[in-house]
C-alpha cells in the first residue's frame, strides 16, 4: 500500500526530507511558494559561502561536488540543490502557497491556493529564516536615508559612496559589514549584547566540525578545553571593542539556539580600522544615529542583520499544542506529538543547519515509516 506524504518548503530541510521519504516507501510531493527550488539560496548577499565545509554540508544521498571547494558559495549551493531536486526525481510543485494546515479522519488536509490535498504525514520544512525581524527605534522615522533588512542586501554596488551602518554581530551582519568595507564603504557595526566568536577552522579542521568534542565532554566542557585554542586565534571580544558572553560558544547554541559569529574577515576589518564597532542603538535624530553609551556617528544608510521570526500558528490554527508560544515547533527533527505532524530543521545547531536538515530529514522518514507500519 502506498503511503503519502507532502513536505512544505523546497529548500534545503524539504528536499532532503522529501528524498528520505521517498525512500522510506512513501509518495511525496514537495509544495513551495516561489517558482524554484532553494529560492532563499538565490537571493542571499552574492559573497555568502557557507561556514560549514563541503564535506559535513551535503544531503543524503549526494554529496556537493568536489568543484564547490572546500566551503560553498551561495551560487554553488544554489545549484547544488536543483541538482538534488531533479536526480532523485522530486514532485516540487513550485508557486503552491499553503494556507494552512487541518486534522481529518486520522490524516492532514493542506490547504492551498491551488486547492486542498490530504496526506497521511506532512512535515514542515520552510526554515529558520521565515521573517525578517525589522526592530524599530525612537526617531527612525527621522532618518533619511534608505533601511533595509539583511534579507534585501545583495552587493556593496548602490552603496559606494554612503555611510553604511550595519546592526548585528550575527555572521550575515559580520559578512555584510566586510563585504561593504572591502568595497571601500564607510562602514560601521552596531553590537548591542555580549557575543561569541571563533575562528572558521581550529588546526585546519572547521569550526563546526567539532561536534565529536561537544558528544563527548558536554557543552561546558568543550567550550572549556577549546577557549584558550579560540583566544590564541582570534583573540577575546574585548580586543574588538565587543563583549563577551557569559556564555561559551556550544553552551549558547544548545541552551539559546544561537550560532556565534563566525569570523571570515571581519575581525580583520575591525582591526584595520575599516569597521567601526559601536554599541546599540538608543535612538535616530536625523541622519545622526545615537548609540547606548552616548556617542553618535552620522550615517546614510542603515543594513539591520537582527535575524528571523518564525512563528507557524497561523498555518496550524487548530493543533496549536505542537507549538511554543512564539509560535516556533516545540520539536523538530521528531515526533511533533500529533500523529503523522512533523517539523524539520527549526532548532539551530553547532553542527551546521544543512548537515542538521539532513540529520532530521533521516529521523523523520525513520518514524514516519514505523508509525505507519
Amino acid at each position: 500500500m502506498t503511503r503519502n506524504a507532502i513536505v512544505i518548503g523546497a529548500g534545503p530541510s524539504g528536499l532532503a526530507t522529501a528524498v528520505c521519504l521517498q525512500k522510506a516507501g512513501f509518495e511525496v510531493a514537495v509544495l513551495e511558494r516561489d517558482d524554484r527550488v532553494g529560492s532563499a539560496w538565490h537571493t542571499h548577499y552574492d559573497s555568502l559561502k557557507l561556514h560549514t565545509s563541503r564535506g559535513r554540508s551535503g544531503l543524503p544521498g549526494l554529496p556537493i561536488p568536489r568543484s564547490a571547494g572546500k566551503y560553498p558559495s551561495r551560487a554553488d549551493v544554489a545549484s547544488y540543490l536543483e541538482t538534488y531536486a531533479q536526480t532523485f526525481d522530486l514532485d516540487v510543485r513550485l508557486g503552491f502557497a499553503v494556507d494552512r494546515v487541518d486534522p481529518e479522519n486520522g490524516g492532514w488536509v493542506v490547504r492551498h491556493e491551488h486547492g486542498d490535498d490530504v496526506a497521511e504525514v506532512v512535515v514542515f520544512a520552510t526554515g529558520l529564516n521565515g521573517q525578517p525581524n525589522r526592530p524599530g527605534w525612537p526617531g527612525l522615522d527621522s532618518f533619511p536615508g534608505p533601511v533595509m533588512h539583511a534579507s534585501e542586501y545583495r552587493n556593496p554596488h548602490r552603496f559606494i559612496d554612503r555611510r553604511v551602518l550595519v546592526v548585528g554581530f550575527g555572521n550575515s551582519g559580520a559578512d555584510i559589514a566586510t563585504d561593504l568595507s572591502g568595497a571601500g564603504i564607510v562602514t560601521g557595526l552596531s553590537v548591542r549584547s555580549p557575543v561569541n566568536i571563533v575562528p572558521q577552522e581550529i588546526l585546519g579542521i572547521p569550526v563546526t566540525s567539532l561536534s565529536l568534542l561537544r558528544r563527548a565532554l558536554g557543552p561546558a566542557a568543550a567550550d572549556r578545553m577549546t577557549a584558550p585554542v579560540i583566544e590564541t586565534l582570534v583573540g577575546r571580544p574585548e580586543d574588538y571593542g565587543l563583549r563577551k558572553a557569559a556564555k561559551g560558544p556550544v553552551r549558547q547554541v544548545v541552551e539559546d539556539g544561537r550560532v556565534p559569529m563566525i569570523d571570515v574577515g571581519v575581525l580583520a576589518a575591525i582591526k584595520a580600522g575599516r569597521v567601526a564597532v559601536h554599541p546599540g542603538i538608543e535612538r535616530f535624530d536625523g541622519a545622526s544615529v545615537c548609540f547606548a553609551d552616548g556617542t553618535e556617528g552620522a550615517y546614510d544608510s542603515l543594513i539591520t542583520a537582527t535575524g528571523y521570526r518564525v512563528d507557524l500558528s497561523a498555518f496550524l490554527p487548530d493543533v496549536p499544542d505542537v507549538l511554543d508560544a512564539a509560535g516556533r515547533p516545540k520539536v523538530s527533527g521528531g515526533p511533533s506529538g500529533r500523529a503523522g505532524l512533523y517539523f524539520c530543521s527549526y532548532h539551530a545547531s553547532p553542527n551546521g543547519q544543512l548537515r542538521q536538515s539532513a540529520f532530521e530529514a533521516e529521523k523523520i522518514a525513520e518514524h514516519a515509516a514505523r508509525a505507519l507500519s
